[in-house]
């Protein structure tokens, strides 16, 4: 497969379309993957044999703990969520929790495995692969890329084993606007955030040369995975994005500098890793109930009128 260009479908909104509209509009505008963030059932439905493959999280912290505690519940949530639409729903991987707390992170593998187990007895762990979606600051010391290092080694490193042992890969959430807003434009620059040309940093350690924060970064998590022992385990980019309004650096332009940008450029591999990205943009819409700052809920390539918030165009 070539590169997957997907948009992550999050509903937290009161004002969206219909899933089945969701689904014509992906089909429409050439998007080929999904994200779904809760195996919402009508959303499932919707894409039985749309030919869009899938990211389907479990839910939330509370799902991915009974996991943990319970096989039989998790051959029980495969039966309903997986083999009940499976293969007419192109699942591709299942993320047992997204950005997981620290403090929780204990019940990720525990879970991973269970599901796994499951998908396992009912012959589909060939097909899908289990994984978990983590913020970028499971990552610490990630510049320059080269000195990438996962910050809590005994939650991670027998995460990373298992994805290894499985074939699964390492799905990261990877924001270089949250980074270039926390730096104010200090040291980080405009262009290198949103993939535009014109700066060059170099990493002294491999000898790399990179042109775009959304490199460094990713390539700061090969860094951790190689030295984790598994140099094999693939990252996929479950969540990317640049807010369109509602705080520093959010803009219509620079929304559309980077995502327009990120569609073209992640046919090309990072410095470190040729081959395409597989990523996911976040997100499909702008989503009025999203709790946090005003840049939460600006994220949307569409408005929930189905309208484009500004021009992106995928490939065929």
């Amino acid at each position: 497969m070539g590169a997957v260009h997907g948009v992550c479908y999050g509903m937290v909104g009161d004002n969206l379309p219909s899933r089945s509209d969701v689904v014509q509009l992906y089909k429409s505008r050439n998007i080929h993957a999904m994200r779904i963030y809760n195996p919402d059932q009508e959303a499932l439905a919707a894409l039985r044999g749309s030919g869009i493959f899938l990211i389907l999280d479990v839910g939330g912290l509370d799902e991915v703990q009974r996991l943990a505690r319970d096989p039989s519940y998790a051959a029980g949530w495969v039966r309903s969520n997986v083999q009940a639409y499976y293969p007419d729903v192109l699942i591709r991987y299942i993320a047992v929790g997204n950005e997981v707390p620290a403090g929780d992170t204990g019940v990720i593998l525990p879970a991973m495995q269970n599901v796994h187990n499951a998908l396992a007895s009912a012959n589909l762990s060939s097909s899908i692969k289990v994984s978990t979606a983590v913020r970028f600051d499971v990552i610490t010391n990630s510049f320059p890329p080269s000195s990438g290092v996962f910050r809590d080694p005994s939650g991670f490193v027998p995460i990373a084993r298992f994805l290894d042992r499985t074939g699964a890969p390492f799905l990261a959430n990877v924001y270089p606007y949250f980074a270039y807003k926390d730096d104010r434009g200090q040291n980080i620059r405009l262009n290198y955030a949103t993939l535009q040309p014109g700066t060059t940093v170099r990493d002294n350690g491999n000898g790399l040369n990179y042109t775009s924060l959304f490199d460094a970064m990713v390539d700061s998590i090969y860094a951790a995975l190689e030295k984790a022992g598994t140099p094999n385990v693939r990252v996929v980019v479950s969540e990317s994005g640049w807010p369109s309004a509602g705080g520093f650096g959010a803009s219509v332009d620079n929304a559309r500098s980077y995502n327009q940008g990120l569609i073209d450029h992640i046919r090309n591999g990072t410095p470190k890793r040729s081959g395409a990205i597989e990523t996911y943009i976040f997100a499909m819409f702008n989503e009025n109930k999203k709790p946090g700052d005003e840049v939460e809920r600006n994220f949307g390539l569409f408005f929930p009128n189905k309208q484009p918030v500004y021009p992106t165009t995928f490939p065929n």
